[in-house]
């Protein structure tokens, strides 16, 4: 990669920025980035006061017209068993516990109006959004102090503990329908997928308040776990069917600096798809228990990668099977690489990443095309109006973007996350915070909803209140109230910050004094950003000196405490050239003597000594882009789809009218000039009635301040009485101008006709 000339003769030299720009590095710990007002400030707010209490609603069944969740009502139904044991035995009385039935994947009440308050209801996942929900709370609590919603939280942490059984076990699917066969079913019952997202909540919840009774839940459950589970004669051979298990004992690693929970996640990467397949020994064994016929799992290019155990992790190559267990696992998989530095793994995602990105990706920045699993489609195969493009997938995405930052410090990782947050991830939820998308296709035609073809069935042209299989809303919620966690990574040896987003908010590092009887230095990096509006950025340096640790760095000429340090940005792929754009950058004069510069990966690292009130300003270009996509793509050969710096636009029905395949982008006046599409600051308002007596497509009145493209077009002259077929003659067209919104807005303003790419004229 191309550097730029160095910036003045500061104190760090070109080996300093060529060591910053190959380590490894973590996120900031939860009290150490905030978000502050703007874009996510704004999102937050709204996850705050709408999202979490709504869901809250939610978890418990009382959102009117929802499909109930029975998720708090497992967790009382597994706590008053265990009331009823404890009861028994200080009675010297027997208690018989259930014993296995199987009640299906998805369990419903014979009497929706009258549920057994004993039994088990909903998916077998269903205890995951509890875990969700806590996670996103604990994040909120941790920047925003609410005594009432802790509160709260601390209730239904009661009794999500009360559930746990002795030995650590805590899954009510199994609790309530017989313990004599848990684990017996790992590839669908989801047992350790529960427990993954339990210790998400749990670890997230106690760095949120410092509260540790879910943490110590969470442990139990993974301490059963690894006393189970592994290579030693007489423990299951096992891993996760729908993973997120990895990850989540990294984090518990990382929180408790327990080595077991690391090397549980590292077997559970490592045994994944080795022979023999543990699912098909599981399906064998099962099939011969219950006296029914084996059949083989080959409904996906390769037996059993659906749940991406086909073949062992390592030699994995092509991101194939459900779109969200895949992101997952290879987010798992970069946790466990960074960790214990094996390298094998870390080209094994680099691999996965390079497959996703170069042939799976929507322009969007989701993923799993087809419905058909949930999953990712073959190389290119990217439909637009049969996109399933889960919105927890691209949530799985962002995650693993991240750890990939983790690993290697390269833009192009910070691109795509910044990609699928801006476009997939926000279209999940409407702008009231009160309905979602659990898909997001990049073209919807009314009629196509309404004709309940099979084909569509997946697609809704407006978001639902909720869903019984409720994945992505409290997915969502946890990654809004934490985006400040992927703006930021420190380095491993803490001497470089790196910007991977630009959010308004602040980033504290608290940098080691080099005499240990000293206080350590805060550098604090508070950012202005008008993204994704305009590309200008402000940065801030202040010092906040410790009592001893200031003299440590020596005064300068006009006795401002100097700390050496590098400051590593982020030089976004759509404002341009890497080098044009890290021209964009300002630093004041009084800091050029102090400073070197150097652009590497797509980073501009700023090293040397910073003083109190140094300031960063940054004018990142935000051209509109015409973007085409690769003609293997048939689906979007001869249309585009219109970017400007994040956010990926579309048209709606509402602004251009019906039948949008008559729409047809004016190309060569579009590219003869900039000018020629304008780019216009707009107040959107969001509203709409609701479709059916169950709230569907309502959204309440919200305004937001946006950006809006007009675009020169032709619009087709449609003749309703012309036959079916009839010979071609050149098409009557007029000229009109199309507009078009961001994408994440869609669908807030009624039920109508949606496209992302557009045919060209």
């Amino acid at each position: 990669m191309a550097d730029d000339a160095h910036a003045g003769d500061g104190e760090f030299v070109s080996n300093d920025i060529a060591r910053a720009s190959s380590v490894r590095s973590r996120p900031l710990p939860l009290r150490d980035a905030t978000v502050g007002q703007g874009f996510w400030g704004d999102e937050q707010e709204l996850v705050r006061t709408q999202v979490l209490p709504f869901q809250w609603c939610a978890l418990n069944d009382n959102v009117p017209g929802a499909a109930p969740s029975y998720c708090m009502h497992n967790f009382r139904a597994a706590a008053a068993q265990n009331r009823r044991r404890t009861a028994a035995r200080s009675q010297g009385d027997r208690f018989v516990p259930p014993v296995y039935t199987d009640r299906g994947f998805n369990v419903l009440p014979d009497d929706p109006e009258r549920p057994d308050p004993d039994r088990f209801y909903g998916f077998v996942f269903q205890d995951t959004d509890f875990s969700k929900w806590i996670e996103a709370v604990g994040y909120s609590l941790a920047h925003h102090p609410d005594a009432e919603l802790e509160a709260r939280a601390d209730a239904a942490i009661d009794i999500v503990c009360a559930a746990q059984q002795e030995n650590g076990y805590l899954d009510t699917y199994y609790i309530l329908n017989g313990m004599d066969r848990h684990f017996t079913n790992l590839k669908d019952h989801h047992e350790l997928y529960c427990m993954g997202h339990l210790i998400e909540g749990a670890v997230a919840y106690y760095e949120g308040t410092g509260k540790t009774r879910l943490l110590h839940a969470a442990q139990g459950f993974a301490d059963y776990v690894a006393s189970v589970f592994g290579t030693e004669p007489g423990r299951l051979r096992g891993y996760p069917g729908h993973e997120i298990a990895e990850m989540a004992l990294v984090r518990l690693y990382e929180v408790t600096n327990e080595r077991r929970y690391l090397d549980l996640a590292a077997y559970f990467v490592d045994e994944r798809g080795r022979a023999p397949l543990y699912f098909e020994v599981e399906d064998r064994t099962r099939a011969k228990r219950e006296g029914a016929t084996y059949v083989p799992n080959d409904n996906q290019p390769m037996p059993y990668a659906y749940y991406q155990a086909h073949e062992p992790v390592v030699d994995q190559r092509e991101a194939v099977g459900h779109a969200v267990r895949a992101g997952y696992l290879y987010s798992g998989v970069a946790d466990v690489a960074r960790l214990t530095e094996n390298e094998r793994l870390a080209d094994t995602v680099r691999a996965l990443w390079r497959n996703i990105v170069d042939r799976k990706l929507y322009v969007t920045g989701g993923v799993g095309a087809t419905a058909f699993g949930e999953a990712y489609s073959y190389d290119y195969d990217l439909p637009n109006d049969l996109a399933y493009s889960e919105t927890c997938a691209a949530i799985a995405l962002v995650f693993f973007a991240r750890r990939m930052l983790e690993l290697e410090p390269k833009s192009e990782y910070a691109d795509v996350m910044e990609l699928a947050l801006y476009n997939t991830v926000l279209a999940g939820m409407a702008m009231d915070g009160k309905s979602f998308f659990y898909v997001n296709p990049l073209e919807v035609r009314t009629e196509a909803v309404r004709s309940h073809d099979a084909r569509f069935l997946h697609i809704k042209d407006v978001r639902q209140k909720w869903f019984g299989c409720a994945c992505c809303p409290p997915n969502l919620a946890r990654l809004v109230e934490s985006v400040q966690e992927y703006a930021y990574t420190l380095a491993d040896d803490g001497g470089t910050l790196f910007t991977h987003l630009y959010i308004d908010g602040m980033a504290v590092v608290h940098v080691l004094s080099k005499d240990e009887d000293d206080e350590d230095v805060a550098l604090r990096l508070e950012v202005e950003s008008g993204l994704p509006w305009n590309g200008h950025v402000r940065a801030v340096v202040h010092v906040d000196e410790g009592d001893g640790g200031a003299d440590d760095y020596g005064d300068g000429h006009d006795g401002k405490i100097s700390v050496p340090f590098i400051f590593a940005f982020r030089l976004p792929a759509w404002a341009g050239d890497q080098i044009e754009v890290a021209a964009c950058t300002t630093v004041p004069a009084e800091a050029q003597g102090r400073v070197n510069r150097r652009v590497r990966d797509g980073y501009l690292y700023l090293a040397g000594t910073w003083r109190d009130g140094d300031v960063f300003e940054f004018d990142f270009p935000m051209p509109v882009m015409m973007l085409e996509a690769n003609l293997r793509v048939s689906e979007d050969a001869g249309k585009v789809a219109f970017v400007r710096g994040p956010v990926v636009y579309c048209a709606e029905e509402c602004d251009n009218g019906s039948r949008l395949h008559c729409l047809h982008v004016d190309a060569a006046r579009v590219g003869e000039r900039a000018e020629n599409v304008t780019v216009e600051p707009f107040d959107f308002k969001a509203g709409a009635e609701a479709l059916d007596g169950k709230g569907t497509g309502g959204v309440e009145p919200v305004s937001r301040c946006m950006v809006r493209l007009r675009v020169p077009a032709w619009r087709d002259e449609v003749r309703d009485a012309k036959p079916l077929y009839s010979r071609w003659h050149p098409p009557v067209r007029r000229r009109v101008e199309a507009v078009l919104i961001p994408y994440f807005a869609w669908a807030n303003r009624g039920e109508n006709e949606m496209r992302v790419f557009l045919d060209i004229s």
